[in-house]
This record gives C-alpha cells, structure tokens and sequence, in this order.
C-alpha cells in the first residue's frame, strides 16, 4: 500500500529517506517557501519500507506544475504508478527523479525504465565526489595531493582555527560572507530568506551545522570562511560555502575542508558527499574548474550518478514544453555572450 505519510511518522521517515533533500525536515523548509509538498510512503505489513518526498513547483502563467523527487532511492514499480496518479492530480507536466544512486548500481526493474525518459533538462550535476570516512586520518591525508597537504599545514600554521557556531550572529555572519562571495565570483545564490527558512528549519533537528574559519583575537578577530554541512543518516554533506578575500593567501578553506573531514568522523559519518562536481575531464575554462581541482586535492572519488529522469503523462505537452526550455537556454547563452 501507498498512502500520504503522516507527521507522526516523521522518525520513520527520516530513517527509510536517504539523503538530506529527503528529509521530513526538507518538505517542512521547502513547504515555508510556499513550494507544494507531498510525503509518499510504502507500506508492507504495515511497515514503511519506501518513501518518496515531492515537490510541486508552478510553470508561469500556466496551469500546469513541475514535480521534482531528488536524491531518492531507485523507486519501486508501485511507487512509478502513484507517482503518475499524483501528476495527474497536480497537472504537472512532469516529475522529475534524481536519484541519489551511483551510476553502475542502477538496476532499476522493467517496469520502472519504460516509464522514465532520460530528461534533457538536468537540475543536479551529473558527478561529485565522494570521500570515505571509515578510514584514518593518516591514510586520509596520505591520499590527498601533495599540494593540498602543503595548504593545510600552512593554514595551521599562520593561525586559522576552525570552530561549530550555530549561533544566531554566527549565522549572519555566514549571509553576509555569502552575500560578498555571490558577488564576487557573479553566481547565482539563493536568497537572504531562503537560506534563512532552511537554517530555522534544518539545524534545530541537527541537520545542519554552520563551522567558521577564524583568524586573530578580540577587536582583530575575522571570520574567513563559513560552511554549512548536513549530516544525515551516517552522511556528510557540504551543501554551502562562503568566503571572504581577506587573508586568503593563508588558506582558510583547505583547513576548513580538512576540519570538516574530521568533524564527520568524529560524528559518526562513514562518508562525505561534496554536493557535486564537473566531469572527469572538466573544462579549465569552466566557471565551476577551481571549486573541482579544489574538492579532488582531497583525495576523494568522482562518482557519476545514475542520471536525472522524467515521468510524465503528457507527451505532448512535454514536448513542447522541453522544446521552451531549449530555445530560453540558447537566449540566455546568447544574451550572456554580449555582456
């Protein structure tokens, strides 16, 4: 049996989903966005074996939604059905599935492949890499690149000390951080309220921990860099990063990622999702090239998922809607090339 998932059971939930972005916690944030949030659950003897959290996104000036299931496992034949009944329901032109599931462990059942199409239009990347914490500190650091060891060492050398802050002032620290690196290297960010409504719903639970690079004493204190990681389920994750142009020739964010490594043991993580990464043979003209070299200098692995999917009962509807997505992907390319 299907049904909606009641709040009750939000402990047996969180303890079947897999990731984060799965997590009764996320619908709760995503649900204070003013974002549609349905709680799909499978039940075998009355014991929930499967979850699925949705979320229903409108297209403009339409009456038509997009559905996005990310970071779930590989759904079963049943859980495809209702998932289509809950399109129809929604008038979604499609539900988009992530997978959280490594490319060469996709055995999805028959009944499962014909009724998702490759999606055109991918939200996550393809890859990240993946750093398993099970082993010593020692072997973890014997692995990274030379280099990477060398920036370690120099950051602790010169003083920068790493410290979990989940207060309030350290949390505006951490916006302001983002707001100066935002502009800094002109990618795009969530919003002020977005990161705020993530932050009030994900850390009172422990899912989100904000750990601080600071530097110097009293009136001469600075905070560097400031991340905010999940840890889910026995899982690191590093979802969000900020830094400042000050003292970066001492390192700040080598000994954060390091330090970040090392909290995850130290709370039981067994391993470390970096949230994403470029191919294995990326673009050094790529935007994205300095944050990958950064992440592989720690010795971590590329994994490539399984792929982004769509299920729909709208072919046609879906066509055209993929053919409008192609031709305002051409005009943004076209319209960044003449800045």
């Amino acid at each position: 049996m299907i049904r909606i998932v009641e709040k009750n059971e939000r402990v047996a939930f969180n303890k079947v989903a897999g990731h984060p972005l799965q997590s009764w916690e996320w619908g709760e944030f995503r649900l204070k966005t003013g974002i549609d949030v349905v709680r799909l659950g499978r039940y075998v003897k009355d014991k929930l074996t499967e979850t699925a959290l949705v979320t229903f996104h409108p297209v403009p000036f339409t009456s038509y939604s997009i559905g996005y299931f990310p970071k779930g496992k590989i759904p079963s034949g049943e859980l495809i059905r209702k998932l289509t009944e809950l399109g129809d329901q929604k008038n979604a032109i499609l539900i988009k599935l992530e997978p959280d599931i490594e490319k060469k462990d996709f055995h999805a059942g028959v009944d499962v492949v014909k009724h998702l199409l490759p999606s055109p239009h991918p939200l996550f990347t393809r890859y990240t890499f993946r750093l398993d914490l099970t082993a010593s500190e020692d072997l973890l650091l014997s692995a990274m690149h030379p280099k990477t060891r060398y920036n370690i060492r120099l950051s602790q050398k010169k003083g920068i000390r790493i410290i979990e802050d989940n207060s309030p002032e350290a949390f505006e620290t951490y916006l302001q951080l983002l707001k100066e690196t935002t502009i800094r290297q002109k990618f795009f960010a969530h919003t002020e309220k977005y990161h705020r409504l993530m932050w009030e719903t994900m850390h009172p639970t422990g899912i989100a921990r904000l750990l601080l690079a600071k530097h110097g004493g009293g009136e001469d204190e600075k905070v560097l860099v400031a991340w905010i990681v999940f840890l889910f389920n026995g899982v690191l994750y590093y979802p969000y990063g900020a830094s400042s142009l000050q003292l970066r020739q001492f390192m700040p964010s080598n000994l954060m990622m390091w330090e970040v490594i090392r909290y995850g043991k130290k709370h039981g993580a067994n391993l470390f999702d970096m949230w994403g990464a470029l191919d294995p043979d990326p673009d050094p003209k790529d935007p994205w090239y300095g944050f990958h070299k950064f992440k592989e200098g720690y010795g971590a692995k590329l994994t490539e998922f399984a792929g982004s999917f769509d299920l729909t009962a709208k072919p046609l509807t879906y066509r055209l809607f993929n053919g409008l997505q192609q031709l305002r992907e051409i005009y943004l390319k076209l319209k960044a090339s003449l800045r």
